[in-house]
């Protein structure tokens, strides 16, 4: 009997410093689910290359305290048609409603991914690709001017034939994070994710979400790896509701996690009720 007083008087303390510290406590059900309650849509984050999910954490951090419950995929960077089929089972496992988010390459992804789905209730691109059936994403970036990718990339010939292209460290600072603190974007040069040849030179096949599913595109107005034309002719081409975010770079996300959380929340808010 002691040690059942003793129990109960732990977890009131428990619950009283819960409370104190204005923590919603969980059901282990929605702890599993990661805390979703049906409330608000899951916020699905898929990179893009020569980036990881970790990218994303100040705007994880932020959309979580704003009660949006995250799910960050690890997108392999192996071919478009691949990946794309492994966010979509990741999206199969997810409960309720969904925002997709895609960052450059990671747009080309979730174009396909979501296709069928019908809890995915918006498209949400940051300075990303939207391709259209038989477009690939290093045809779309060259297709304006102001691209430096071609000229950034540095290649790692695989056992298998194929080759892994990363951003060469000394240039990705200026070219791909030019808006990102120095010190961070070094950072991110060194942790980058490569993407396969494959990955950036197979196109597009098939229905692509947008076509069907509503769009919103966050422009990177300086940005040196997708110029904002093409972005721009992306967007207007898939109907998208587009914000432009002025001098930002390709990593918007991470120099401006304020302006692309409220622009993800905006999706939400206008499709996921």
């Amino acid at each position: 009997m002691l040690r059942t007083i003793k129990s109960v008087a732990s977890l009131a303390t428990t619950a009283a410093v819960v409370a104190g510290l204005g923590i919603v406590a969980m059901t282990s059900a929605e702890a599993q689910s990661g805390g979703h309650t049906g409330k608000k849509p899951t916020i699905v984050l898929v990179h893009g290359a020569f980036a990881d999910s970790s990218g994303f954490n100040e705007v994880t951090r932020r959309l979580l305290a704003d009660g949006y419950p995250v799910v960050a995929a690890a997108n392999p960077l192996r071919g478009l048609s691949s990946d794309a089929a492994q966010v979509k089972a990741l999206l199969q496992s997810v409960q309720g409603p969904i925002v997709l988010v895609g960052h450059s390459y990671g747009g080309a992804v979730i174009s396909a991914a979501a296709t069928g789905n019908s809890e995915v209730k918006a498209l949400v691109y940051l300075g990303a690709f939207v391709p259209q059936a038989g477009e690939a994403v290093g045809q779309l970036a060259n297709q304006f001017p102001g691209s430096t990718v071609n000229d950034s990339l540095k290649p790692v010939p695989l056992p298998d034939g194929h080759v892994d292209l990363y951003i060469d460290p000394k240039v990705f600072p200026a070219r791909f994070a030019g808006d990102v603190p120095a010190k961070e974007a070094a950072l991110y040069a060194i942790t980058q994710r490569p993407a396969t040849d494959v990955a950036l030179g197979e196109p597009a096949s098939g229905p692509q979400a947008w076509e069907t599913i509503p769009s919103y595109d966050l422009i990177s107005g300086a940005d040196k790896i997708i110029p904002p034309a093409a972005q721009e002719f992306m967007a207007k081409r898939a109907g998208a509701k587009v914000q432009v975010v002025k001098g930002a770079s390709h990593m918007l996300f991470v120099s401006q996690p304020g302006t692309t959380v409220a622009f993800i929340e905006k999706a939400a808010r206008e499709t996921a009720r």
